[in-house]
């Protein structure tokens, strides 16, 4: 039987004063090229469905071909409100780009698919600022899924590095810490994957790879 997982997306355009923004395309590209050397079913959702945009600052590096050719995969993603059954799914994975904190934490329909999947024992996954989605999920018992937890995520330094702090709603690494996260730090934009149990975290970029290895480690 295939694996199946579920990538969820970003759909904002834009942070704080109209600056432009989106999912980061290679944290998006990398783990589904992964994903799909594996073999797994891939299903790629948004909050709303539609268009992901892609935050033209991942494009200004040139991107591989294999890549690139993920790009088309974000125009008309599946709407999670849409899916009313998640047991199909071994594993939820969100990348990051600065407009998952701007849609993920306020997704009632992923906080139902990460509490579903966690509970069940399925993988879940984030990298950078992906572990935005992580930021409103709850327990059925009310507590924060990330509480007591060891993750990494997009770092407080990291944000400041990018000089785009000032347009986030709030920091990441911070807000996390603040639901009872026991977050790893790493050097800004080097490597580090975290691994929980069930739960598979990264810092940045540098991470897609890694993270995504580890959730197929936990797949098979």
């Amino acid at each position: 039987m295939s694996k199946h997982v579920l990538m969820v997306v970003t759909n904002a355009s834009e942070m704080k004063e109209g600056h432009a923004t989106g999912i980061w395309l290679s944290e998006f590209g990398e783990a589904y090229v992964a994903f799909q050397k594996e073999g797994y079913t891939i299903t790629v959702a948004s909050p709303n469905g539609g268009l992901s945009p892609i935050d033209a600052r991942s494009l200004e590096d040139e991107v591989p071909a294999d890549i690139q050719a993920t790009a088309p995969l974000l125009e008309n993603t599946i709407d999670l409100k849409s899916i009313s059954d998640f047991s199909a799914f071994d594993a939820i994975f969100m990348p990051g780009g600065h407009g998952t904190m701007f849609d993920l934490p306020h997704s009632d329909a992923l906080n139902h698919a990460l509490r579903t999947l966690f509970e069940a024992g399925k993988t879940v996954a984030a990298v950078c600022h992906g572990p935005a989605g992580l930021v409103s999920a709850t327990l059925t018992d009310g507590t924060p899924l990330v509480a007591g937890k060891t993750i990494a995520t997009f770092t407080d330094e990291e944000e400041r590095a990018t000089g785009l702090d000032i347009y986030m709603p709030f920091l990441l690494e911070t807000r996390l810490r603040e639901l009872g996260a026991n977050i790893i730090v790493a050097d800004n934009f080097t490597e580090n994957v975290q691994v929980d149990g069930n739960l598979v975290t990264g810092q940045n970029p540098q991470s897609t790879v890694a993270v995504a290895n580890a959730v197929i480690k936990t797949l098979n």
